[in-house]
């Protein structure tokens, strides 16, 4: 116990230094809003790829997989393929164009205040979605790690997150996210390269690719349940209730346990919660399925919001506006692509290994704790520990930097384009003011809802954001920097229709529960992309085409696309 809480410590008191540290460079508003636009490509990645590897890539892929099986790795895939179209599409005519906030690029796109209020609207749906993934991950690792309420990590997160966000604006927090990314990839890569060296490969290989399926080993299972759990037994079972009492279960049948300790008898077959699927190893391995979140319709629709919600993540989006100028933009997308790559070849080890060696977690429904939990239990003694900590570490710093990128636009958003309309002709001491403000204020909704969403799975809360950046901003940036013909009309008719179908989709998939459907519906509803994008692009278009042609669109393309140094970049400047 020790040993993880020194660990997580030790990031948390580095993390706060080096924002404190960073407080120094927030003497302009440049500095405060995009890092006086000088960061260098490398830096810069390692802070995009800190801030991209949420707890989704840290804890949710890893959960999922062992959860529903290898379909769960098309995440991944989406998740750094994102950055393939952000490269071809967005990153140097975004930079070039100069901006402070999305917002205020709607408007000095499209000349539309309206416009730019409604992408307020969407930056802050966005990043709340997001954000409250991080701070549900942080509740779970914190109880983890100190045995707490889930409530507690959810707290020191978000005070140490609104600490060095508030005090060193844009610049700081760049430091702080690239320190973070290298602490959460040495964090995931040590513990599962040591693990498979120390357990000679993937045991119990039958379990993961064969015919067999998750069972008590040769000396049983106890399974410890802090509170009533749902289980279905897929095979008769006799097992040991905490009470002492013997229960038998017949197959197929469904029962609730009281909290307290379960034993399961050597080689028993693993009972299941509801969502999760009973799979032998060979179809745990398929990467497609006949239905649910391994349907061929669920991974195109999650292939779209990811691949295509890339683009409209502002958190990510004004990363690239402390780029010196588009070259730098694209360089570090490339750069941010290798650093992916790097980090996502370690997930699915831990997601194999938890299905053989964590089975436990089938029957608590705690499959998103496994990176967390699998280093204890495959190596037990001083060695797990160690490794244990690093993962916890690496979680939090996780945690960490992904909240400090989305509060950080959140507050930028707000101090900027809602409080001051835009800010020209501010004091930066009035601004720095608003901006500590904000920051504080903007974390209190995410910690409320996540505090309410503790049995909804880390992944699928992290896929509603990008399907909704998906339908909203995405098409606004590809279509406002490639098609001249856009209007203010046409951008905010696709960004309501395609937030709105987006939302209205997952709110009914929420409250009839979608995963009890057959058929498309299910994947429609637990991931709406490949039905909200299209619209919204459509949407887009054709009302952009009922709508008079843009007068002084020339100028604005010729920011965009033009070659650097021929003194048309930055309109921000001519703006502020």
């Amino acid at each position: 116990m020790i040993i993880p809480i020194f660990a997580v410590a030790l990031v948390t008191l580095a993390t706060v230094g080096i924002g404190a540290w960073g407080v120094r460079f927030a003497r302009t508003t440049s500095d405060l809003y995009v890092a006086s636009r000088a960061m260098s490509p490398w830096w810069n990645a390692a802070a995009v790829s800190g801030e991209y590897l949420s707890a989704a890539s840290f804890l949710g892929i890893a959960g999922l997989e062992m959860q529903i099986g290898v379909p769960a790795l098309w995440q991944a895939v989406g998740f750094a393929a994102g950055y393939l179209a952000l490269l071809l599409f967005v990153a140097a005519p975004l930079r070039r164009f100069g901006s402070y906030t999305l917002p205020d690029f709607a408007e000095g796109r499209l000349a539309s205040r309206r416009l730019r209020n409604l992408a307020v609207a969407a930056v802050l749906g966005i990043d709340t979605f997001y954000l409250i993934p991080q701070l549900k991950g942080a509740g779970i690792a914190f109880s983890e790690v100190a045995n707490a309420p889930y409530a507690v990590g959810i707290v020191v997160v978000a005070i140490v997150v609104t600490l060095y966000v508030a005090l060193g604006g844009m610049r700081g927090v760049t430091y702080v996210q690239a320190f973070q990314f290298w602490v959460k990839t040495v964090a995931i890569a040590v513990p599962a390269i040591a693990l498979l060296i120390y357990l000679g490969g993937f045991p119990n290989r039958a379990t993961l690719f064969g015919g067999d399926v998750p069972r008590a080993p040769a000396h049983g299972l106890v399974v410890a349940l802090g509170q009533p759990q749902t289980v279905t037994f897929p095979v008769a079972t006799t097992f040991l209730e905490d009470s002492g009492r013997v229960t038998h279960a017949r197959a197929g049948e469904t029962l609730r346990l009281s909290p307290g300790r379960v034993t399961l008898p050597p080689g028993a077959v693993i009972p299941v919660t509801p969502g999760t699927p009973w799979q032998t190893g060979r179809d745990w391995a398929r990467p497609l399925r006949s239905r649910g979140e391994g349907a061929p319709l669920f991974i195109y629709s999650l292939l779209l919001a990811t691949f295509l919600g890339t683009m409209g993540l502002p958190h990510i989006l004004i990363r690239f506006y402390t780029n010196p100028d588009g070259p730098a933009a694209r360089g570090t997308t490339v750069r941010v692509l290798a650093l992916l790559a790097l980090f996502y070849l370690f997930p699915p080890v831990y997601g194999a290994l938890g299905r053989a060696l964590a089975p436990g977690l089938y029957m608590t429904g705690q499959t998103d704790t496994v990176v967390l939990r699998l280093p204890i239990l495959a190596w037990p003694g001083l060695g797990g520990h160690v490794l244990g900590a690093m993962t916890a570490a690496g979680a939090f710093a996780a945690f960490m930097s992904t909240s400090s990128g989305l509060l950080i636009s959140i507050a930028g958003t707000i101090s900027y384009d809602v409080w001051g309309r835009g800010g020209r002709g501010v004091r930066l001491s009035v601004r720095r003011r608003r901006f500590r403000i904000v920051a504080m204020a903007g974390m209190a909704i995410p910690a409320v809802i996540a505090l309410a969403v503790g049995n909804v799975d880390i992944s699928i809360l992290v896929g509603w954001a990008f399907a909704l950046a998906a339908s909203t901003f995405c098409p606004l940036f590809v279509l406002g920097i490639w098609w001249p013909r856009l209007t203010s009309r046409g951008a905010a008719v696709g960004i309501v229709v395609g937030g709105v179908v987006a939302i209205a989709m997952i709110t009914v998939g929420v409250a009839i529960g979608a995963q009890s459907l057959t058929g498309p519906l299910d994947s429609l509803l637990t991931q709406p992309a490949i039905v909200s994008v299209p619209l919204a692009f459509a949407a887009m278009i054709v009302a952009s085409l009922m709508t008079a042609a843009p007068s002084d669109v020339a100028a604005h393309m010729l920011a965009l696309h033009a070659p650097e140094g021929l003194g048309l970049e930055d309109l921000d400047k001519a703006r502020a």
